[in-house]
């Protein structure tokens, strides 16, 4: 990755340039190691068709999504505000996030805030990108007949009504996509939203995220696709607490086309 230079907006703006897209790597995407990994996938993809993109870098602070969830509406509109007037100072028109949680907010609640953007996801961009073959995925690649099953991001669908792109994608790679007892309109959440993150998990018989697991691994995949940075240490965490990590592998959907390209 050495060689694959990434620009900052500000970087641009200096030579009186600006990005076609603006990369949203949130919160995750900049400083969880497992996510670390997705980041890089896409930027490789992004790279590898040319795209003319840049990142804020520094500049980038969290959407306030967790905030907001949590109760905290003060501190959300401080976080809000804050990028709102970042983004509207480099007249940023449109950005793609690979996590639902930042693709929710920037779209649906910064609005009302001042902040107006064509606000798009990764998996419905990967899939654009598909669409008009701009990335090839011969026989696909690496996967093709692998028995994948795709958990649903409760921000990504039930949310915003994205069910479709994530799907195509995995079509485009030539799997075979066996689907959970529930999904679509009717997934079943990871157990990591509304802020449940980053909290202790209450009294009960089983967590959410083994429940999600053990539906996982009656499909028979080796691998559970996903689109979300939550859903990815909840289901990866899943996979530990069942101790099928070395068997059942928790990929997202920018790792897999890498994977498949050979990138």
């Amino acid at each position: 990755m050495s060689d694959i230079k990434v620009p900052t907006v500000a970087e641009l703006a200096a030579n009186g340039k600006s990005p076609d897209i603006l990369f949203w790597v949130g919160c995750a995407g900049s400083y969880d190691d497992r996510y670390k990994k997705v980041t890089l996938a896409f930027v490789k993809i992004l790279h590898e068709v040319g795209i003319n993109f840049a990142v804020l870098g520094p500049e980038e602070s969290c959407t306030g999504d967790p905030a907001r969830r949590a109760g905290n509406e003060f501190l959300f509109q401080m976080q809000a505000m804050a990028n709102i007037q970042t983004l509207n100072g480099y007249e940023i028109k449109k950005i793609v996030t690979a996590c639902p949680h930042c693709f929710n907010t920037l779209k649906n609640e910064y609005p009302e805030l001042g902040g107006n953007y064509d606000v798009i996801h990764h998996s419905e961009f990967l899939q654009q990108l598909i669409d008009d073959g701009r990335v090839k995925l011969k026989d696909g690649g690496t996967f093709r007949g692998k028995r994948i099953t795709y958990h649903d991001s409760c921000f990504l669908g039930r949310a915003n009504n994205v069910y479709e792109a994530p799907r195509k994608v995995l079509e485009a790679l030539d799997v075979e996509l066996v689907e959970m007892k529930r999904c679509g309109v009717n997934g079943l959440c990871c157990g990591a939203g509304g802020a449940q993150m980053f909290k202790d998990a209450e009294p009960g018989k089983k967590d959410i995220n083994v429940e999600r697991t053990e539906e996982a691994l009656a499909t028979g995949a080796n691998t559970v696709a996903v689109a979300c940075p939550f859903c990815m240490t909840m289901m990866s965490d899943g996979m530990k607490a069942k101790e099928k990590e070395e068997e059942v592998e928790v990929l997202d959907l920018a790792e897999m086309i890498v994977e498949a390209k050979g990138l």
